[in-house]
């Protein structure tokens, strides 16, 4: 291939990865207008970003069988033809669950975009350039999740929320063509003769059926609900029978018998914390700016961007602190404590806080990610034997987007649960012996007669002016709580990283071709 092809293709695989990254994050700031459009609540709306996520977590462990049965060309290339087909679709969506079956279809493609991908790069540099291949495939996968919410503000203000999934299109297309003419397959094909059927099924009747259970408890009050208990009974039989399934088959689809080297266990927990944190951060920061900050999509998409620079040097520095044998332990360290601050300090902010300060706390945020992003993936396959290493980041991927639909999930039931808390507290102040409330309705009264309102309809707008208040003081406060479980979560993780704390150093460093 000369150098010409050689350039085109490694554009057109980075761009394909980041069209699909940039999906994970582009719709958050759209989540307001796909709800009021669709008629939808913010808990139904949130399957669109979960069903996703859940797509991703099926299709990774899988893709290395896909491609080694269905060629690697083959599937690349029916994949990009899906995930492009699924956009046109979502933005032609008429209800909610419409969108979300065809943002579930649409991860199921977009799977296949990071792995592959990050392969046929590290194909076309030659050994002695495999750091600068990890360093621009790095960068260019880290950009997408990072300006999809700035891009999906200033596209749904300006346009409107479908073209969100439209512009795909174009660039899909030309993706595969692209692939059609300059993508062969490998030298070497390991074709896998026996399927592990029997996984993939219990692995999606699993997922699946947990994250239904996580998604709608709350809405339709746990137990009470007699599907939820069959789901619940689902899940825990099918996890069970897939953990000891996958123990003991010969050719399992995830290989959890690695997880025995205690570096790639580890890992795998604290990629999962990461996972969650990565993806509640990116899903409350647009609710938070726009349904109670009053901030438009454009804005609440530009709070990310400054941290979306910074964070691209701290990645290119994070991969040079690696070759230069510093512990990824260490790296991971400062990385979560970032992600702690980030979660403490969006936790103590209030109505009145400006652009800036979000900005600011969003700035730990990214970094964080910096030092995360690369470090953990070394961190899990550290222990590996090289057979063992495409399984080991492919489980350690799966944990991050299973990390992300958890935690979303749990955020969600989390919130609605603390609003009705905050509202009881509330309330219990609103009592004619308040010497504060009385003031205040008095008040909100005088302003309304001065607008020409009788006096019994100025005492109930004051009343009803009060209830808005509540609801979103209790609201905000909600969300606030959330951002610091987020961060609990981080902390109490933080300590097994003292079980990892030191590396063979006759070990060669290996960061991995394929994480993201």
């Amino acid at each position: 291939m000369n150098a010409i092809k050689r350039q085109i293709l490694l554009i057109t695989v980075i761009a394909a990865a980041i069209m699909e990254l940039i999906d994970t994050s582009i719709v958050n700031v759209a989540l307001n207008y796909m709800s009021g459009n669709l008629g939808a609540t913010l808990e139904d709306i949130s399957w669109v970003i979960t069903s996703y996520a859940i797509a991703n977590v099926i299709i990774i462990p899988m893709t290395s069988f896909l491609v080694n049965n269905l060629g690697r060309r083959n599937y690349y290339i029916g994949s990009i033809i899906l995930f492009t087909f699924c956009s046109f679709m979502c933005g032609n969506a008429t209800n909610i669950w419409e969108l979300v079956s065809f943002r579930f279809l649409q991860g199921l493609g977009g799977g296949a975009l990071l792995s592959v991908s990050a392969t046929v790069v590290y194909e076309l540099f030659p050994k002695e350039k495999q750091a600068t291949a990890s360093a621009l495939f790095g960068i260019g996968v880290f950009i997408g999740p990072t300006i999809g919410p700035t891009l999906g503000g200033y596209i749904t203000e300006n346009f409107s929320w479908p073209w969100i999934f439209y512009i795909n299109i174009p660039i899909g297309i030309a993706a595969a063509i692209s692939c059609y003419f300059l993508l062969h397959e490998p030298a070497i094909r390991q074709k896998i003769k026996h399927i592990d059927w029997t996984g993939i099924i219990l692995l999606i009747v699993g997922i699946g059926s947990l994250q239904v259970v996580l998604e709608r408890g709350e809405t339709d009050d746990w137990f009470s609900a007699g599907y939820i208990v069959f789901l619940t009974v689902v899940a825990s039989l099918a996890l069970t029978t897939f953990i000891i399934w996958e123990l003991y088959t010969e050719n399992p689809v995830v290989n959890l018998r690695i997880l025995r080297f205690r570096s790639l266990s580890i890992a795998a927990v604290l990629t999962f914390i990461t996972g969650m944190g990565m993806y509640t951060s990116i899903y409350l920061t647009p609710v938070v700016a726009q349904r109670l900050l009053n901030f438009t999509p454009t804005q609440s998409g530009l709070l990310l961007l400054p941290g979306s620079v910074i964070a691209v040097l701290a990645l290119i520095i994070t991969g040079k602190m690696l070759q230069k044998g510093v512990p990824a332990a260490l790296i991971v360290f400062f990385g979560f404590m970032c992600f702690i601050y980030f979660n403490w300090s969006m936790s103590r902010i209030n109505l009145q806080s400006p652009a800036i300060d979000l900005t600011l706390n969003l700035i730990f945020r990214a970094i964080g990610m910096a030092l995360l992003t690369v470090p953990l993936g070394t961190l899990a396959v550290s222990a590996l034997e090289p057979k063992d290493m495409p399984q080991g980041t492919a489980l350690n991927n799966m944990m991050r987007q299973l990390g992300g639909s958890f935690g979303i999930s749990i955020i969600n039931t989390y919130v609605a649960r603390r609003i009705a808390s905050h509202r009881m507290d509330l309330i219990t102040h609103i009592t004619p012996d308040n010497p504060a409330f009385i003031n205040r309705i008095n008040g909100y009264a005088a302003s309304f007669i001065q607008k020409g309102f009788g006096l019994l309809d100025a005492k109930q707008k004051a009343m009803l002016l009060v209830e808005k208040v509540v609801v979103q003081q209790s609201s905000f406060s909600s969300y606030l709580d959330g951002f610091f479980l987020i961060g609990l979560f981080f902390a109490i993780v933080l300590p097994l990283l003292l079980f990892v704390a030191k590396r063979d150093k006759k070990k060669p460093l290996v960061i991995p071709s394929s994480d993201h």
